[in-house]
């Protein structure tokens, strides 16, 4: 079988969804697929995430991939699609992120290649944004299915999107060489750490606020924000602005994602919404506790308060973040009662388990098999 992914970029530091593409594409070229990954990304880019030697990236060059396409990109973008399409002629697509699976699916139209949306967002992300949730109630006219990375994830979208949608998670492989040392018996300053893009949907300007509340009486910690995005200036500028630029850091995207984990005390992800927090199992698997907010999809799930971590809640977020964090900083014994004795993964997170997934459905929709009159809202 012959399998095509496609994404709007993999050159960008970071990234969830660009790292399940990618470690689903090196999973499945390991078991002998014959796959091809398509992005808009500049020729002669390097993927963030390493691609498997067995799988063939097709860069577009089309646009930039830090901003919005213009319509005339949009236009390009398709016509490039529809023609890689043609030339590499895959048995089934995979469309990831709407940024994609919109655009590939209208390039497809006509050709009979079948094409599956994986969708790693939740309805949240589409609220004040009325033209992408417009578009994407056409995908189950564009796509054969739409996969979503939990059940609580799929109970959000309307009826006719759910008609579609399966349920595939996000593999996540973590691979501990050291626990965090939560009480920081070995350091002289204590890291809170977190972990994401610099975008809106991880509200990292109530974080950072957040910890101005406690900083003053805490005087021994230190914030670092683990990523990069279109929010970095805005969120440099704010720490200047509360005279906090000694004590939070934004050191960017990094490789050596473990090793930030293990040098951190507490973990907080203080994002609006989530779809499944890959960041905070892996810190959680590091033997840190956390934080987040309880109205948080994404999260609400993973944090169990009273057993590996606390959930905030009120109408005030800076305020009721701040009173979380607040004790589990000051008190050592608390974070360590925070801390399970032995972590383990979910059954359905394993990247064996998550591939077997992807298997059966490739196989379920591939050109092969898939009848040419399947209607929206079919399927298994």
């Amino acid at each position: 079988m012959k399998v095509a992914f496609a994404i709007k970029a993999l050159g960008n530091p970071g990234g969830g969804a660009e790292r399940v593409l990618v470690d689903v594409a090196n999973g499945l070229a390991g078991r002998g697929y014959n796959l091809d990954v398509i992005s808009y990304d500049p020729r002669g880019r390097d993927s963030f995430y390493a691609l498997d030697d067995r799988v063939e990236w097709i860069q577009l060059g089309i646009g930039t991939t830090d901003r919005p396409a213009t319509l005339f990109e949009t236009i390009k973008r398709i016509h490039a699609l529809r023609r890689t399409m043609s030339d590499i002629k895959p048995d089934v697509v995979v469309g990831f992120m709407h940024s994609m699976f919109i655009p590939l699916g209208f390039a497809l139209a006509g050709t009979g290649i079948p094409m599956i949306a994986s969708e790693h967002i939740i309805p949240a992300h589409y609220v004040g944004r009325p033209l992408e949730r417009a578009l994407l109630c056409l995908t189950p006219w564009l796509a054969r299915r739409i996969t979503v990375v939990s059940d609580q994830v799929m109970a959000e979208y309307p009826a006719l999107l759910r008609k579609r949608m399966t349920v595939i998670p996000n593999p996540v492989r973590v691979q501990v060489a050291s626990r965090a040392d939560v009480a920081a018996t070995r350091r002289s300053r204590k890291v809170l750490l977190s972990v994401g893009r610099l975008t809106d949907q991880k509200d990292y300007m109530t974080l950072i606020d957040a910890f101005a509340l406690v900083g003053d009486r805490l005087l021994d910690w230190d914030l670092r924000i683990v990523g990069e995005g279109a929010l970095r200036d805005a969120l440099e500028a704010r720490i200047a602005e509360i005279g906090m630029k000694g004590r939070i850091s934004l050191p960017g995207a990094t490789e050596n994602i473990c090793g930030e984990y293990a040098a951190a005390q507490l973990f907080v992800l203080p994002s609006l919404y989530e779809s499944l927090g890959l960041t905070l199992v892996e810190a959680l698997c590091h033997g840190l506790p956390a934080v987040g907010f309880a109205d948080c999809p994404g999260v609400n799930r993973l944090i169990r308060p009273g057993w590996n971590g606390v959930l905030a809640s009120g109408p005030d977020r800076v305020r009721t973040l701040a009173e979380a964090l607040e004790p589990l900083m000051a008190d050592a014994t608390a974070r360590e009662n925070l801390v399970p004795s032995e972590v383990r993964l979910p059954e359905a997170l394993a990247p064996e388990d998550v591939f077997n997934r992807w298997e059966d459905l490739l196989h379920q929709y591939c050109r092969a098999t898939v009848k040419p009159n399947n209607q929206a809202g079919d399927g298994r």
